[in-house]
């Protein structure tokens, strides 16, 4: 059972000991004290803390595993690359398939008959076919994140909340009386856990001071400290009269960022876009119509797609303001996700 420390892996954790499970717990460490020390105290600390106190409550065996150089070389190198190049990455989806479903398994080998995490997802296996299933909350839904995982990795996964939604898995913390029933749940990146995704930014790639221009009117509007800042649609740390403000455009090569208001972004929507490195959790889809995910959260969007070579012509039934090029296009047949690739 991978832990964190928060609710919903504690929770999975005391589910499966109800059920008789033979369970040894683990903790990914990932956080890298000399490639990081300048965010000052290390946030696995406080994470670590509650899992020891969880794990002794429950009289889980607990081991720490270190996969910090794999984690490295695998997430954070790309999203450092992805951003520089002027994209916008998401790096968690890269630690699912990368680290916690990915060299975590080939750590443990064959010692474990099942891996059991605290995603809201669930697996099931129909007519010989591994298959992830939306969970019935679609806030906290975490298919999304898992969509790069292949089926040998998914039919050994066991997400023992997918079938919950996050009232039911508060209610059973304080039922169970867990030691972190309280606690908030963690945002933000998995690999910046507190640590402000600014911050780490300016410490990889530093300042480098370009210009903000109008889009509408090629105006010079302000200055900004560097591209790999902004993502498209961003509204927020454009502080700057007249607004609101969002981000429409960006140009890494001259490092310009280009901003509009809101009435003119709505011209800046698009309603198609393509996707490049696909990746599908069984066989690729024949139906044309499907639902995307252009990003993490409740929203999608009916599509229609059409291959073409190995990538992918998406069309969606409503035009989207924030299309990131970079992100992850993650497609669904109702509750069923099939795979994923990146907006080109």
């Amino acid at each position: 059972m991978l832990i964190s420390g928060g609710v919903d892996s504690s929770v999975a954790l005391k589910l499966l000991k109800d059920e008789g499970h033979d369970i040894t717990a683990y903790y990914i460490k990932i956080w890298m004290e000399d490639k990081f020390s300048f965010l000052g105290k290390c946030p696995f600390e406080e994470d670590l803390g509650y899992v020891e106190k969880i794990c002794d409550e429950l009289e889980v065996p607990l081991e720490i595993i270190n996969l910090q150089k794999a984690y490295w070389n695998r997430v954070v190198k790309t999203a450092i690359f992805e951003v520089k190049s002027g994209r916008t990455p998401n790096p968690d989806i890269l630690c699912n398939s990368k680290v916690k479903f990915g060299v975590f398994y080939d750590a443990i080998d064959k010692k474990f008959e099942r891996v059991a995490t605290g995603h809201y997802a669930q697996v099931k296996e129909v007519d010989g076919k591994i298959l992830l299933i939306k969970s019935p909350d679609p806030v906290k839904d975490q298919t999304y994140f898992l969509a790069l995982l292949d089926k040998d990795q998914l039919s050994r996964a066991m997400f023992p909340i997918g079938k919950l939604k996050k009232e039911s898995v508060r209610k059973l913390a304080q039922k169970f009386d867990l030691v972190n029933k309280d606690r908030k749940d963690s945002q933000g990146i998995c690999f910046l856990g507190k640590i402000k995704y600014r911050d780490f930014l300016r410490e990889h790639l530093g300042e480098k001071r370009g210009d903000i221009v109008n889009k509408e009117t090629g105006e010079k509007m302000g200055t900004h400290d560097g591209y790999w800042y902004y993502t498209m649609g961003q509204r927020k740390d454009i502080k700057l009269s007249g607004g609101p403000w969002y981000v429409v455009q960006k140009d890494a090569k001259k490092n310009i960022i280009y901003i509009a208001s809101k009435n003119v972004m709505q011209e800046e929507k698009r309603d198609s876009f393509i996707a490049r490195g696909l990746h599908w959790i069984s066989d690729p889809p024949t139906k044309k119509n499907l639902k995307v995910k252009v990003r993490h959260g409740e929203k999608d969007y009916n599509c229609k797609i059409k291959f073409i070579k190995d990538k992918l012509e998406v069309a969606l039934a409503e035009a989207d303001s924030g299309l990131a090029a970079g992100q992850y296009a993650v497609f669904y047949d109702k509750e069923v996700c099939l795979g994923g690739g990146v907006i080109d």
